[in-house]
C-alpha cells in the first residue's frame, strides 16, 4: 500500500511537471506568403531564433504553398491555427479595404531611405492600422516594406497606350485592379499559384512583383522585360491572431514584440542592396530580359491617372479611408520634406 502511495506521487509530480513544462512552453506556427531565403522568410527565421533563444518556446515556420495560398493561411489564422501569419495588404484588402492604400500608385515614394523613414515614423502605419487588424481578430506587430514594384510583360512599353489589351495580373484585390485599370491594362487578379502557366501560355501578358520575387520564382524566363515605372513599393504584414496574443502572459507578449522588433531590423538590413544584386542574378541568367527604366516624362503620363484610384479608394473606404489617405500624406511629408 505504501509502495502504490509512492507511484501515485511520483505520477502525480510528474504530470504536474509535464503540465507545469506544457503551460511555460510551446510550438507556435507561423506561416508566410514566400519561398526560402525570400524576404518574408528572412523576417520569420529571425523571429523564430529570437523567440528560441530568449524562451523555451518554438516556431515552426511554413512557406509557401505548404499550407495553401494566402487567403488560406489568413483563414488558419484568424481560426487559431496557425498563431503568425504574413500577409501582404495585396491579399488583406478583401478583409480590411483600408490596407489597399498601398496599391494608390505613387503614393509612396520609391526612395529606399525615405521609404523605411516612413514605416519607422508613420503614424498610420504605427497607430492606425494596429486598430484595423485588431478589428478583424488580428495583433498587428509589424509592417515593412519589401522592395520596389517592377511590371514585367511580353514587350517593353513607356506608356498607358502601351498597355492597352494587356492582361496583367494582380492579386486579389479590387484597388490594384483600379490601378491597372488606369494605368490602360486588363487587370487579371489571381492567385500566385497560377501566375507562371499564365504567363507561359500567354493567358497573361504580364505582371507586378519587387524584383527579388521576380528573381526567386523565375518570372523573368517567362515575361522577360522588365519596366521600372516608380509607382510604388511592395508591403507586407506580420500579425498574430488576437484572441492566442491577448492570452499570453505579459512577458510572452513582450517577447514576442521583441521578436517582431529584432526580425525587422533584420529585413531592414536585408533589402539594401537586394533589389540591384537580383537584377544582376536575372541579367547573368537570362540574355533575352530586357531593363526599361522610365523617364520623368514618361512617368508623368502615368502618375497623371493616380488621382482616379485616390477617387475609388475613397468610395470604398469612406470617411475612414479618407482620413487615413490624409495621414499617409501628412506621415509622407514629414519624411521627405516636401
Amino acid at each position: 500500500m505504501k509502495a502504490t502511495k509512492l507511484l501515485t506521487t511520483a505520477s502525480l509530480g510528474a504530470l504536474l511537471f509535464g503540465m507545469s513544462a506544457a503551460a511555460y512552453s510551446a510550438n507556435w506556427r507561423y506561416a508566410h506568403e514566400e519561398f526560402e531565403s525570400d524576404v518574408q522568410d528572412v523576417f520569420a527565421v529571425a523571429f523564430k531564433e529570437h523567440v528560441e533563444a530568449n524562451s523555451d518556446h518554438t516556431v515552426q515556420i511554413y512557406r509557401f504553398g505548404e499550407l495553401g495560398e494566402s487567403d488560406d493561411i489568413m483563414e488558419q489564422t484568424q481560426a487559431g491555427i496557425l498563431q503568425f501569419v504574413n500577409q501582404s495588404p495585396g491579399f488583406t484588402g478583401a478583409l480590411i479595404p483600408e490596407a489597399q492604400i498601398f496599391f494608390v500608385p505613387y503614393l509612396l515614394p520609391t526612395d529606399e531611405e525615405t521609404v523605411i523613414q516612413f514605416f519607422n515614423n508613420s503614424t498610420a502605419i504605427n497607430e492606425t492600422f494596429p486598430e484595423l487588424y485588431a478589428e478583424q481578430g488580428l495583433e498587428l506587430l509589424k509592417m515593412y516594406p519589401e522592395g520596389e514594384m517592377i511590371v514585367t510583360l511580353d514587350e517593353p512599353f513607356t506608356s498607358p497606350e502601351d498597355l492597352r489589351g494587356k492582361n496583367i495580373r494582380t492579386m486579389t484585390n479590387p484597388l490594384l485592379s483600379e490601378t491597372y485599370r488606369a494605368f490602360g491594362a486588363t487587370p487579371t487578379p489571381l492567385p500566385w499559384g497560377e501566375v507562371y502557366g499564365g504567363l507561359q501560355t500567354g493567358i497573361l501578358q504580364g505582371q507586378e512583383n519587387p524584383i527579388f520575387w521576380i528573381e526567386s520564382g523565375g518570372l523573368y524566363e517567362v515575361s522577360p522585360n522588365l519596366v521600372y515605372t516608380g509607382h510604388g513599393w511592395f508591403t507586407t504584414a506580420m500579425m498574430a491572431n488576437k484572441d492566442f496574443f491577448d492570452g499570453l502572459s505579459e512577458e510572452d507578449q513582450q517577447l514576442v514584440r521583441e521578436a517582431s522588433e529584432h526580425a525587422y531590423e533584420v529585413i531592414i538590413e536585408h533589402i539594401s542592396g537586394l533589389a540591384e544584386e537580383s537584377l544582376n542574378k536575372i541579367q547573368e541568367a537570362s540574355s533575352e530580359v530586357t531593363v526599361t527604366r522610365l523617364n520623368e516624362e514618361q512617368i508623368e503620363a502615368f502618375r497623371e491617372r493616380a488621382p482616379q484610384v485616390e477617387e475609388r479608394f475613397i468610395e470604398m473606404t469612406g470617411e475612414r479611408g479618407s482620413e487615413l489617405l490624409d495621414q499617409f500624406k501628412a506621415d509622407l511629408e514629414a519624411v521627405s520634406g516636401e
